[in-house]
């Protein structure tokens, strides 16, 4: 008889742990979520997250909190994701640096597979700013400078291997020109170093930088997409400025840990989807310069294996360093 109960409950409990497993994924999120920004607030990361953490929080009825633990251009937020239990209640957002460090540093301590791909939700178009104690009016006279005084001219960046790094090496590279690289903690630091002086110029989010372009207190000299920016659109491309061949987008994705159910990956997805094509939320990222992207897991995948094997070339064959 008691062998019989034993199966009965065998039985049982094999028909209803995969409700309980249903259940779960149609109630999450049911309690509070932490959104981690391996960068210092101000940056671009930290300006999306702000932007779309109080629009989730409304169509959750839970409480999204930011969390920035910046350090070692984004290494450490990211490993804390890395190593965080896989259910779906810690989340990373990341951009450039996650398929470039992998090629700029010789041991990183997480692989990029240990992360789960949730969505890729905004592109992000940076820009060349000066100070406006530099004389250099455009693109071409920045080249001018700074061929005629090699590494006088420094550049701000958020660390090795930053966004800002990759891009202000790419254009030294394609125009054969030596500026000094110097590190700050993020580009939120990066950005007061420029307005205050300390360096001379920086490339910068437009999210970041229009208001200051706009007030007067940075000069813009070109884009660095592949087109003009909505939000200055007067403003040339480096292309157009006569530098062929440089281009630099940035972007910011969403990502859990790898072992977090697919089910829950799918429902964080359709949460963070609804958020950043809200109304709202749209005319926000529009303003900001962002273009809307809102990918499934798949196409965030799939984007982050073709920018690791782009990236991987460009580091390559551009000589960038962390150095």
């Amino acid at each position: 008889m008691a062998q019989a109960h034993r199966i009965l409950f065998t039985i049982v409990l094999s028909v209803h742990l995969p409700l309980v497993g249903t259940a779960d994924a149609q109630t999450y999120p049911s309690r509070p979520m932490r959104v981690v920004i391996p960068n210092p607030p101000g940056g671009t990361l930290d300006i999306v997250a702000r932007i779309l953490a109080p629009k989730m929080t409304e169509l959750s009825a839970q409480p999204v909190i930011i969390d920035n633990r910046p350090g070692a251009d984004t290494i450490i937020g990211t490993e804390i994701v890395a190593r965080a239990p896989p259910d779906g209640y810690t989340m990373v957002l990341q951009t450039v640096p996650l398929v470039t460090n992998p090629a700029l540093f010789k041991k990183l301590p997480f692989d990029v597979s240990d992360l789960a791909p949730v969505s890729l939700m905004v592109a992000v178009p940076f820009v060349l700013v000066v100070n406006n104690s530099v004389p250099a009016k455009s693109v071409k006279d920045l080249i001018a400078l700074a061929k005629a005084q090699p590494g006088k001219l420094s550049y701000a960046s958020a660390g090795n291997g930053s966004n800002l790094h990759v891009a202000a090496e790419l254009f030294s590279n394609l125009t054969g020109t030596k500026m000094l690289h110097v590190q700050y903690k993020g580009g939120g630091p990066a950005l007061v170093a420029v307005l205050g002086g300390e360096v001379n110029l920086c490339y910068l989010s437009i999210a970041a930088a229009a208001p200051h372009i706009k007030a007067g207190k940075l000069r813009a000299l070109a884009a660095t997409g592949q087109q003009r920016s909505a939000v200055l659109p007067d403003l040339p491309t480096i292309v157009e400025s006569g530098v062929p061949g440089y281009e630099f987008t940035t972007w910011v994705g969403a990502l859990v840990p790898r072992a977090t159910p697919a089910t829950t990956v799918s429902a964080l997805n359709g949460l963070i989807v609804k958020a950043v094509r809200a109304p709202d939320l749209t005319a926000r990222f529009t303003d900001q310069g962002a273009d809307i992207i809102a990918s499934s897991p798949a196409e965030f995948a799939a984007h982050i294996k073709m920018e690791l094997a782009r990236w991987a070339k460009v580091v390559k064959e551009s000589g960038i360093k962390a150095e």
